[in-house]
Order: structure tokens, then sequence, then C-alpha cells
């Protein structure tokens, strides 16, 4: 395919996106719906800046920075913030959910390694609410966690854009091109990460992400490099937190309504949830 053919191509895909079709009429609905919503918020926090300021969270952190100027040439404009905003607030939340939804369902279909867990959250923690450095010393779940991620990451691919003519594994990229890297084909692929590449082994992580497969950054769960995902340590410690306190409380196991069916809409989720049967620990 030529140059030129292959920039006709992609100038008519993302032409696509203008077009009202029933797919792009449903997008625009609900950014429309999200955008009122953040402006809402934004509207709130600038009503009572100078009772209260802005808050010490991002928002209003995004907006005491753009304030600083007296409002000339703001750092970020208002799209920009909310734009941030739906990153943050919407993205995080949604990727760190699924993350924790396969992390219970690891858990309740390999019995055992709840029981490690709970056996190494009790003796770390105890029944107490973890600290930092509680979390610091659970390997288990640690290496849980990372498997999880692997097996299920809850983004199964990324893009990036060339900015400049380069040549990857021989092969010539020119520049503006857009390369898709498809995080879960290369996190079950067995030239990677061995014949079981598709069990599910957390000990494979035992000295570190770097060593658990042939290549050092093989797991892409939150991409890699200086555009990495800039929330990976708190979407962890969040994850953590949320998994310790469960497994103090509860032992739990998979509804027999359960269906496995795995659907990659934007983020990898259960088709039909995750039906699930927990029995309190402190009966």
């Amino acid at each position: 395919m030529s140059s030129l053919t292959r920039h006709s191509v992609a100038a008519t895909n993302r032409g696509k996106r203008y077009l009202p079709t029933e797919k792009n009429l449903k997008i625009w609905k609900l950014d429309k719906e999200v955008r009122t919503m953040l402006m809402n918020i934004i509207k709130s926090c600038l009503a009572t800046k100078d009772t209260m300021g802005y808050g010490s969270d991002l928002l209003g952190l995004m907006l005491e920075a753009c304030a600083a100027e007296g409002g000339h040439n703001p750092i970020l404009s208002m799209d920009e913030i909310i734009d941030e905003c739906k990153t943050f607030f919407l993205a995080g939340h949604d990727t760190s959910s699924h993350l924790l939804t396969w992390t219970m369902f690891l858990l309740s279909t390999h019995p055992e390694w709840q029981q490690k867990l709970r056996e190494e959250v009790l003796r770390e923690c105890g029944s107490e609410v973890p600290t930092g450095d509680m979390l610091n010393k659970l390997q288990l779940v640690n290496m849980f966690l990372l498997e999880t991620l692997r097996l299920y990451a809850p983004v199964s691919l990324i893009q990036r854009k060339a900015g400049s003519d380069l040549e990857v594994g021989g092969i010539k990229v020119l520049e503006g091109t857009v390369l898709t890297i498809p995080i879960a084909m290369i996190h079950h692929d067995k030239e990677v990460w061995g014949e079981d590449a598709n069990e599910f082994k957390p000990i494979r992580f035992e000295n570190g992400v770097m060593r658990a497969g042939k290549h050092p950054n093989a797991l892409l769960s939150f991409s890699n490099g200086p555009r990495s995902c800039i929330g990976q340590n708190f979407a962890m410690i969040e994850a953590k937190a949320v998994i310790i306190v469960i497994l103090q409380r509860f032992s739990f196991s998979l509804s027999p309504k359960y269906v496995h069916a795995p659907m990659d809409v934007i983020t990898l989720r259960p088709k039909f949830g995750l039906p699930m049967i927990l029995k309190s620990l402190e009966m």
C-alpha cells in the first residue's frame, strides 16, 4: 500500500467520527451528559472558592493553577480541565474496578491462594486498617495482583503515534503512523512467558516484574516508558487495600449462576457480571 493510499484510508476513518451514525449519536449523547456533570461540579467549586477555596483535590489544584495568573492566559482551558477529569475520575475508576473484579474471580476459583493471601494479610495486618508499611510487606498479594493484570488486563490494547520515522523489528514506520500494541496477546504469548503462559501462576512474579517474563517490559497493563499510566502506583495501593479488607472479613466463592464470558468493551469485564457467595469470618 502506497503512502498516499495509507493517508487516504486514515483520513476516511477519521472522517467517519463526524457522521451522525447510531453509534456516534450515542457517543455524543453520553459525552454531553458527562460534560454537563463535570461542569456542574466545576461551577460548584467556583461558587464556593471565596469561602472555601478550590479544595486540595485534583480538580481544585487545576482550577487554582488556572487562576494563578489572574485568569489571564490560563495554563489549562476549561475543555482541558474537563478532559483531565474524565481521564482521572472516569477512566481510572473503570480500570481499577475491573482489576478488583478479576482479582475476586481468581481468588474464588483458586481457594488455596485465597487462603494463602488471607494468612499473609492476618499475619502482617491482623484486623487493622492497613498502613503503608503493611502494604509493602504483602508479597503474595502483590504477586497475585500482577498475575491478575497479566491474565485479565483491564485494557487489552493501547495505541501510540510515531513522532518520527523509525524502524521497529526490521519494519520501517513512517512519522504519524498509529501503532497498536495488543496487550492481551503479549500477556498470553508463550515465547514471552513460557509454555504455561495461559495458566494462573502468581509465583512467576516472585523475583519482580522485570524477571517474570523473557523480556523485562513484558507486563504492559499500565503501558511502559514516559507515557505509562500516571496512576499505576495509586491503583496498586488501592487494589491491595480493598482486597485486604475483604480477606480480613470474608471468605468467598463463585455463585453457580456465574458464566465465564470476558467481554472487551474499552475495558475487559465479565459479560454477565460476577455473582458471588460471601461468608462472614466474624460469625
